[in-house]
């Protein structure tokens, strides 16, 4: 396995982490204007164009009528899964429903003795709008990604729910996504998917309402399309390459370490994985660890191009200084397998999910923990937070004031206009306690 190993405190390893601290991309130069073009046309044709681009790259043969999933073709799902799915999709979103219920946010106000009412109310967005990636073809299903993204959009009371996902070549959703779907009380799923699917939930066609937040993973193209739509709608972030860091000490075991980084490796060539440890065994078992485990992968060469290329092994001095190179780079999750990671948690300022012990591998968080997998990549994580009920929330500010209130604030409500020039702000004022003197 050709995956760099360096010493964090040199210069070459400083380098390395300069480069990992500044890995932030503003977008998909390649497709830019593609996906311009694209949005342009969905705004102008409408389904016309949503169709057009379907049959090309999915579904030939997809007609208007077959573009909203039907009743029937609900039916048919429940009836194309078997018992085992069902557990576990219950066992899963009953995870992540428990998780999600605790962050629900309540409306607030403060009162003064003077009769002055301040708060903030808590809304839903009306409409929410759910990505889901064909997975090649429909043959690897992301249930998750309804769940994730599906359940927080519930629990916060969003009433309409609508997803969209590209079709099979026969122009069908795989019933493990519709039941799914199901499951998280989505009835309106549309079949289209990439740059096209998101240009139609943000301006809308004949057949599909626009929403007013979207969210979901999906490739370049759909990346690129929610960020030429962000603004107009409001999206769960611009996503890079899937990324994990691990930090190890002597404790621990390079067979779990290497699982971790294959796990993330597998996920695109441009997945990010790293280790930080202090024991140059550790260092050397992993990588012999990630040698033997490729084999036995599907996609092992994905995750070799994504180790050989992107991987590294930084050989760093103490867990002090482990941490802090982890906070600088700011990973999406972040892993401590090191002796009482409790310890060292307090520690951690910036990551998008944090898991603690050799026991709690990232797939875990991916699946059924309960958390949400949807996190701040590229370094984002020292800014942004994983996706979640607040997501779909807005809040508006609540202000009411008394005749009292006013009398008591007004010499510095108009001071304050005045000094910045707004003399209809400060009228707005004095009108009131003339009229009061009347």
């Amino acid at each position: 396995m050709n995956i760099r190993t360096v010493e964090s405190e040199t210069a070459q390893g400083g380098k390395i982490v300069a480069e990992l601290v500044q890995r932030f991309s503003f977008g998909d130069d390649g497709c830019r204007d593609t996906v311009a073009g694209i949005i342009r046309e969905v705004i102008r044709r409408g389904d016309e164009t949503v169709l057009e681009y379907t049959r090309k790259f999915d579904a030939p043969n997809l007609t208007l009528e077959r573009l909203r999933v039907t009743p029937g073709e609900f039916e048919t799902a429940r009836a194309g899964v078997d018992a085992q799915f069902m557990e576990t999709l219950r066992h899963a979103s009953g995870r992540i429903r428990e998780f999600h219920e605790r962050e629900k946010e309540d409306s607030w106000f403060l009162t003064s003795d003077d009769g002055a009412i301040t708060g903030r109310m808590v809304r839903p967005v009306d409409s929410a709008g759910l990505y889901v990636p064909g997975g090649q073809g429909g043959s690897t299903p992301l249930v998750s990604s309804v769940l994730m993204n599906g359940i927080p959009a519930e629990i916060a009371g969003v009433r309409r729910r609508v997803m969209v996902t590209p079709p099979d070549r026969t122009g069908t959703v795989s019933p493990a996504l519709l039941v799914a779907a199901e499951e998280v009380g989505i009835s309106e799923v549309y079949k289209c998917g990439s740059a096209w699917a998101i240009a139609a939930l943000a301006y809308g066609t004949e057949t599909i309402a626009p929403v007013d937040v979207i969210v979901g993973p999906g490739n370049r193209y759909v990346a690129e399309a929610k960020r030429q739509v962000m603004g107009r709608v409001r999206i769960d972030m611009i996503a890079g390459p899937s990324e994990v860091l691990i930090i190890a000490d002597e404790t621990a075991t390079p067979a779990f370490i290497a699982a971790d980084m294959l796990a993330q490796a597998e996920h695109d060539s441009q997945a990010l994985a790293i280790l930080i440890t202090t024991s140059d065994q550790v260092a050397e078992q992993t990588v012999t660890q990630l040698e033997q485990q490729l084999q036995n992968l599907s996609r092992r060469e994905v995750a070799r191009a994504s180790l050989e290329e992107r991987g590294v092994i930084l050989l760093a001095p103490d867990l002090d200084t482990a941490v802090e190179l982890a906070n600088r780079i700011a990973i999406e999750h972040l892993e401590l397998q090191v002796d009482d990671p409790w310890q060292w948690l307090p520690r951690v300022r910036h990551a998008g999910a944090v898991f603690l012990g050799p026991y709690t591998p990232e797939a875990a968080g991916d699946y059924v923990a309960g958390p949400n997998h949807v996190l701040p990549t590229m370094g984002t994580a020292r800014i942004s937070s994983a996706l979640g009920v607040e997501t779909f929330l807005k809040k508006s500010s609540i202000i009411s004031y008394s005749r009292r209130a006013l009398r008591a604030d007004a010499d510095h409500i108009r001071r304050l206009a005045v000094l910045e020039g707004l003399t209809a702000h400060e009228r707005s004022v004095t009108v009131r306690l003339e009229h009061d003197r009347g």
